[in-house]
């Protein structure tokens, strides 16, 4: 059985794995992949692999969206909400300035390269990541600037201040992201203030 076949037969709505799967949330996922191992009788297939992952959503007061005009003055409304959510959130004044550059760059060059429609997403977990999403299609790259050049070290300052950066591409266009390690983590009990909307 090719493993196009086996994917097709063991992921339809009526294959054995959804019923395995239906009620495994209080399941360990070692004790889930034996389960699932043990079900499916036989040689190994060795092209066949199987990934289990437990997420969880997160609470939407540690996420904001905007939407963002497609106009210069972009970034400063940009900066201006990220200051404001930030600072409500709690973050310490050092993360939130370099998270104001960040997101800045982002939206210019949104706005240089980009296709409306704009979106800035902030998303407050163990790190902080900030998300510019466009409509183009066009992959962004670092440009290493020569000492008399006006412009083109936006990528190259995010790669230096942020822990990891990069796009992910989609239908609709592109979302370019920065992930930052929090200075000094929220207290659990933190209250988390509803956002701007």
């Amino acid at each position: 059985m090719g493993t196009a076949t086996l994917a097709h037969e063991v992921l339809a709505p009526s294959g054995p794995l959804h019923s395995l799967l239906d009620g495994a949330g209080s399941r360990s996922l070692p004790k889930l992949c034996d389960t699932i191992a043990s079900a499916f009788p036989g040689p190994p297939h060795e092209e066949s692999l199987l990934l289990l992952a437990r997420t969880k959503a997160l609470p939407a007061d540690h996420v904001l969206t905007r939407s963002l005009p497609h106009h210069p003055r972009a970034a400063s409304i940009a900066r201006a909400v990220v200051r404001h959510q930030l600072h409500l959130w709690g973050v310490e004044e050092d993360t939130a300035s370099t998270t104001e550059l960040i997101v800045s760059e982002f939206v210019g060059n949104a706005i240089r390269y980009g296709v409306p429609p704009l979106q800035l997403r902030l998303i407050l977990e163990q790190k902080l990541t900030c998300e510019v999403t466009d409509a183009a299609s066009s992959a962004p790259h670092v440009k290493h600037a020569r000492t008399v050049d006006e412009s083109g070290r936006g990528l190259f300052i995010i790669s230096a201040l942020a822990n990891q950066w990069g796009a992910r591409f989609h239908a609709q266009g592109k979302t370019v992201w920065a992930e930052q390690s929090m200075a000094r983590p929220l207290p659990q009990d933190a209250s988390i203030t509803p956002s701007l909307k």
